[in-house]
């Protein structure tokens, strides 16, 4: 394994369980078994480090996303397959989908500006087959916006509690999830599967799962 990749995945472990204003570089230092000077070599600073992290998901989901949405499919299953994909990556990298999710704040000026302008990216995805279902009539809702915040906060939660080993494998949990999909925007279910069947793992992502003891409220 590569410093930088140690780094990385101390990091993201040390953002998730303490928060990026509580962690200190000599603690990710210390948590990749290296020495600050080592890691400033390969990392930079710390809101470089998370930016680069965060950087590296959300294009990921972007990369999953638009691949979700080729080729052309009826609104319902473009739905499907985006909701497949996120749940995926969220299973999988669930740390380091949880720090990019929770600490866009700790950024400023242009590192803010990169990774709002990529998370604006991937939720156009959603928001343009939205718009397509309802404008054909196979989706019902009132408000594109709160629907399409209602699917990503929902397929999000799955980086808070879903553990392998569990009572669901992740293809499982894919189903599940697509079917609730398709009930908030009124449309009946479809079995639509793609390049989602099996999510890619980031290499900021920590091997060892998370205790949930250690993560702060």
């Amino acid at each position: 394994m590569s410093s930088l990749v140690r780094i990385r995945r101390a990091a993201v472990r040390l953002f998730a369980a303490n928060g990026f204003a509580a962690t200190g570089i000599r603690e990710i230092a210390r948590e990749a078994g290296l020495n600050s000077a080592t890691l400033y070599h390969y990392a930079g600073n710390k809101e470089a480090l998370l930016t680069e992290v965060m950087r590296t998901c959300l294009e990921e989901l972007l990369r999953a996303g638009r691949a979700a949405l080729d080729p052309p499919a009826d609104p319902p299953v473009q739905l499907v397959r985006l909701v497949r994909a996120h749940v995926a990556a969220q299973a999988v990298n669930p740390l380091t989908a949880r720090v990019t999710d929770r600490e866009v704040r700790a950024l400023g000026g242009a590192n803010h500006a990169l990774v709002m302008s990529l998370r604006d990216d991937y939720e156009s995805l959603f928001r343009q087959v939205l718009e397509r279902g309802v404008r054909t009539g196979v989706f019902h809702v009132t408000d594109v916006g709160i629907a399409r915040l209602a699917l990503l906060e929902m397929c999000n939660g799955v980086a808070n509690w879903y553990r392998p080993g569990g009572r669901l494998d992740v293809p499982e949990l894919q189903d599940r999830f697509a079917e609730l999909a398709c009930a908030l925007v009124g449309a009946r279910p479809v079995a639509a599967h793609g390049p989602e069947a099996a999510a890619l793992r980031l290499d900021s992502e920590p091997l060892e799962p998370l205790d949930p003891a250690e993560v702060t409220p």
